[in-house]
C-alpha cells in the first residue's frame, strides 16, 4: 500500500505560526514532531511507501523531516502550481501500478486514537480490493458548521452535504447516520483514474498528459504550462460525488484537522488553570488561554479565555472562538508585508537564516549552512554583503576565486559580483551576514547556477 500525502495549503488560519515557507503541516506543535512526521509514523505502520506532492518549497521540507524520521523509500511529484486535490491525486496515481492500494491523506492532521484507526484502515482495505472507491466519514462530537458532511447507511453512501448552517448541524449529529467529511480516501490508483475518466474526462486528459510530458528522473517534476491547463477541481467533486463505486468507513479516531487556534487549543496539554504549558508564561489569575511563544517571556495577569500567539516578527491576540477571523488578518497582511510568507527563521534546502534585524539601509542575517551543501551561485543588484564565519569552515566563491573562510575570519561581496556559498566540512557552517544597500529583499537574487533547480 502506498500513501499519498498531500502537502499543499499554506495554513494561513493558524497565521502567524503558519506561514507559505513553513505551514501548520511542518511546524512542530507536538512533542519535537510536525503534523507530517506524525502522518508518516501513523501510515508507515502499513503502508511500505510515502509519495509525497507538493510544491518545491515543501519538497524540501518534507525531505528534511523525513531525514530525521529514517524514512528512506520516499517517492515525489512536485507541482509547479496547485490545481486542487484531484489533479493531484490523478497524477500521483498516473505514476503507480493501477492494482495497487493508496491511502490519500492530508499531511495536516491529527489522529490521536491510532488503534481505532488501524482497524478503521483494514475496514476500508477490504472495500478498495473489491474496486470501491473509500473515503472515511468522521464521528461528530458536536455540531460542526465548518466541515462539509456525508449522510450514510453503513458502509454505503447516501448523500454527500455542504458545510451546514448551525441548526442543520445539530440536525445531524442528532440523527446519528451524518459523519464529517475528513478529506481521507482509499482505492486502487487504477480503479480511481477509471472514474475520473468517466465523470471528469478534462481533468484526466489534462493530468495524463502532464504525466507524460513531466521529468521523471528521482523525482517527478509537471511542466508549469501542463499544470496550468489542467481543470482545477477538488476529488469530492470531481469524482466522489458522482461516482456509484463510492463508499465509507465510520471512524471514531479523535480525529481533528486542526483548521483553527481553537482547535490547536483543545489539543495541547494545559496545566492547572487550563492554560496551555509553556516554560514563559507567567500568569496571575489567568485562565484557559493559549499562550503561544518560545523566544520571550509572556505574562497575563486576569485574563481568560484569550489566544495569543508571539512568533518574534508578529503577535496575534484573539478571544477564543473567533480565531477563524485570522485569515481576515492574513488578507490584511497581505497587503502591507510578506510577513504572510516567511518566518524570521526560514528554511531553505541548504540549511537555514535567521533575520536579526531590518532596518532601512541594511540586514543582519544568520545563516547555518548543513555540511555537503551550497547556496546557489549568485548575484545581487542593489546590496553588499560582509560574511563572517562563527563556525566550520565556509568555501567561498567570489567571481573568479574560491577560498576558505575559517571563525573569526571575513569576506566582502561587491553588490554585482557573482559569488557562492558552500560547505565541504563536516559540521555546519555558521555565519552572520551585514547585508548593506537600498533594497535587501529576499527577491534580489539571481541565480546563475543552483543544485536544487530554482528559478
Amino acid at each position: 500500500m502506498t500513501n499519498i500525502i498531500l502537502c499543499g495549503g499554506n495554513g494561513t488560519r493558524l497565521w502567524p505560526i503558519s506561514r507559505t515557507f513553513l505551514p501548520k503541516q511542518f511546524v512542530k506543535l507536538f512533542n519535537e514532531k510536525s503534523l507530517f512526521q506524525l502522518t508518516v509514523q501513523r501510515n508507515s505502520k502499513v503502508c511500505n511507501t510515502q509519495f509525497i506532492v507538493s510544491n518545491i518549497e515543501q519538497y524540501f521540507l518534507a525531505l528534511d523531516q523525513l531525514e530525521e524520521l529514517a524514512k528512506i523509500n520516499n517517492k515525489y511529484l512536485l507541482e509547479p502550481v496547485g490545481r486542487n486535490t484531484a489533479p493531484a491525486i490523478a497524477l500521483a496515481c498516473f505514476a503507480l501500478d493501477k492494482e495497487e492500494i493508496v491511502l490519500v491523506t492530508p499531511s495536516d492532521h491529527l489522529i490521536k486514537n491510532e488503534i481505532e484507526y488501524e482497524n478503521v484502515l483494514q475496514t476500508a482495505k477490504e472495500l478498495a480490493l473489491q474496486d470501491n472507491l473509500v473515503t472515511f466519514g468522521i464521528t461528530p462530537t458536536f455540531a460542526e458548521t465548518g466541515f462539509g458532511y456525508i449522510e450514510a447507511n453503513r458502509y454505503n453512501v447516501k448523500a454527500f452535504h455542504e458545510k451546514p448552517n448551525k441548526l442543520t448541524a445539530q440536525r445531524y449529529l442528532e440523527a446519528g447516520n451524518y459523519y464529517w467529511n475528513s478529506g481521507m480516501f482509499m482505492f486502487k490508483a487504477g480503479v480511481f483514474l477509471e472514474e475520473l475518466q468517466k465523470y471528469s474526462p478534462e481533468i484526466y486528459e489534462a493530468s495524463q498528459k502532464a504525466y507524460e510530458n513531466a521529468k521523471k528522473e528521482d523525482i517527478i517534476r509537471i511542466n508549469h504550462l501542463d499544470m496550468q491547463n489542467i481543470p482545477e477541481d477538488s476529488i469530492d467533486y470531481a469524482v466522489m460525488e458522482k461516482s456509484k463505486k463510492v463508499k465509507v468507513v465510520p471512524s471514531n479516531i479523535n480525529w481533528s484537522d486542526l483548521g483553527s487556534f481553537d482547535a490547536l487549543y483543545e489539543e495541547l496539554p494545559k496545566d492547572e488553570n487550563g492554560n496551555t504549558k509553556n516554560n514563559k508564561h507567567i500568569a496571575i489569575d489567568s485562565k484557559n488561554n493559549l499562550v503561544y511563544g518560545e523566544d520571550k517571556y509572556i505574562a497575563t495577569i486576569d485574563v481568560e479565555d484569550l489566544i495569543i500567539v508571539d512568533t518574534g516578527d508578529a503577535l496575534l491576540v484573539s478571544k477564543k472562538g473567533s480565531s477563524q477571523k485570522v485569515k481576515e488578518v492574513v488578507k490584511k497582511i497581505k497587503e502591507v508585508s510578506d510577513l504572510h510568507n516567511i518566518h524570521l527563521t526560514a528554511h531553505r534546502p541548504w540549511g537555514t537564516y535567521t533575520v536579526l534585524e531590518d532596518k532601512p539601509g541594511y540586514k543582519l542575517k544568520t545563516i547555518v549552512v548543513k555540511p555537503g551543501k551550497k547556496l546557489s551561485l549568485q548575484k545581487h543588484y542593489h546590496r553588499n554583503e560582509h560574511w563572517i564565519v562563527v563556525s566550520g569552515t565556509a568555501t567561498v566563491t567570489v567571481a573568479n576565486e574560491t577560498k576558505l573562510i575559517r571563525p573569526n575570519e571575513s569576506t566582502y561581496i561587491k553588490m554585482g559580483e557573482v559569488h557562492r556559498l558552500a560547505n565541504e566540512g563536516k559540521i555546519p557552517v555558521v555565519l552572520i551576514e551585514a547585508q548593506v544597500g537600498e533594497y535587501t529583499q529576499e527577491d534580489d537574487i539571481v541565480r546563475v547556477e543552483d543544485d536544487f533547480r530554482r528559478s
